[in-house]
């Protein structure tokens, strides 16, 4: 899965990566960003991919109530099963993509994962790549705002990450800059599902961090 990454990057950098612009504001840049905080980030997509919007982690179907967070966790989408869950279906073909400059994961040195071995993971030579993604815009019913909402979307585990994530053996769909635009342009899911893709991927362990707050916006240029 994918709960964890670093959003540690420029505007400057982002829009020279996505020849892209910049549009909305207020997302956060930090090294290790805590997906059950629900943050904002950034995200470029499928509708408009020359431009950079904010997007809120933890994707919300048309028909979520507000507390629907509170009861379901939608921060990663299975590639297996998107077209199948209520939560997702109706997102198959709403792509985007999340720059990042690495994720976490965790690997567990026993059998019941009380000791863990904490691994950062990018995609190799790149500083910058992107996570696949399904979005909706969600409409909150009470107050009328729209919310751009997003999910991670997940495949089984490469060799790599097979080892390091080994309870669940499950990794996020990581692209390059040439793939990157065929998911936004609505390839078939199962072309970037492993393994039909299998990313070149490499890890270093890292520190054990406390990333559970927020913290302050610096996406400047």
């Amino acid at each position: 899965m994918c709960y964890r990454f670093s959003t540690l990057y420029t505007a400057k950098e982002a829009e020279q990566y996505y020849n892209a612009y910049e549009i909305e504001e207020g997302y956060y840049t930090v090294d290790e960003l805590n997906g059950f905080n629900y943050p904002e980030t950034a995200i470029i997509m499928d509708i408009a991919p020359t431009e950079i919007v904010v997007g809120k982690w933890g994707l919300f179907p048309s028909w979520a109530k507000e507390d629907f967070q509170k009861k379901t966790n939608t921060l990663n989408a299975k590639v297996e099963t998107i077209p199948q869950l209520a939560s997702y279906k109706n997102s198959v073909n709403k792509r985007c993509v999340i720059p990042a400059k690495h994720f976490y994961e965790w690997q567990w040195l026993d059998e019941k994962g009380k000791t863990k071995k904490k691994f950062k993971i990018k995609i190799k030579d790149q500083e910058l790549f992107s996570l696949a993604g399904i979005y909706n815009l969600w409409t909150n019913p009470t107050t009328g705002k729209q919310l751009k909402t997003y999910s991670i979307v997940t495949t089984a585990a490469n060799d790599l990450m097979s080892i390091i994530h080994n309870n669940k053996k499950r990794m996020p769909i990581c692209l390059n800059k040439d793939l990157h635009k065929l998911w936004l342009d609505q390839k078939p899911l199962e072309m970037f599902s492993y393994p039909n893709l299998d990313p070149e991927l490499v890890a270093v362990e890292a520190e054990e961090t406390f990333a559970d707050t927020l913290f302050p916006e610096v996406n400047s240029k």
